[in-house]
């Protein structure tokens, strides 16, 4: 025990002779950092999701994920979701919006998405692999259950072809109703 303080006490006085010398100090990475990292290493995406990291490799706690969906309603579209990882992650769901404008029964006009593991589903042995696979599914499956837009829910239940269309003109920058979509084809 009395030798690990020795260790402590030297790593302390060599901090404090770098720091009198004014070279910078190394960051500490939280748990939450150290874990992310190794969840992005061990990434294991479809070909029609990419990761980006748009303030540089330096900050992993926020990125983007990029979705291309190759089946379904959605397909041919590209939907860019962002990313905001707390310090305390796993033990913290991630924070996701969709920064594309979409008519979905799952995404809001805002942004917001209704995925179960994003809210009262998250546990800590999920990871960022499975919370992308989820939006991917959402793309593939949206589910007009447990909606956020519930017209775009209520179309989907009652008229799937309409809804068809509704994604198609939404997709291509027209107008669903009163709402214009950018276009994201």
């Amino acid at each position: 025990m009395i030798g690990l303080f020795k260790v402590k006490e030297k790593q302390r006085e060599e901090s404090q002779n770098t720091n009198r010398r004014g070279a910078s100090t190394v960051k500490k990475q939280s748990a939450g950092e150290l874990r992310l990292h190794k969840d992005i290493s061990e990434l294991n995406l479809p070909k029609s999701c990419k990761i980006s990291f748009p303030n540089g490799k330096n900050d992993l706690m926020n990125f983007e994920v990029t979705i291309k969906p190759d089946e379904g309603y959605y397909m041919n579209g590209k939907f860019v979701f962002s990313f905001q990882v707390s310090n305390v992650y796993p033990h913290e769901a991630p924070k996701v919006k969709c920064k594309t404008k979409v008519y979905h029964p799952n995404i809001d006009l805002e942004g917001n998405v209704c995925l179960n593991i994003l809210r009262e589903d998250w546990k800590p042995v999920l990871n960022i692999n499975t919370v992308i696979y989820g939006l991917f599914h959402l793309f593939t499956e949206p589910n007009y259950e447990d909606p956020l837009n519930h017209d775009a829910a209520a179309v989907l239940r009652d008229n799937p072809k309409l809804f068809e269309n509704n994604v198609k003109r939404a997709m291509m920058g027209g107008h669903v109703g009163e709402t214009s979509f950018p276009r994201c084809m």
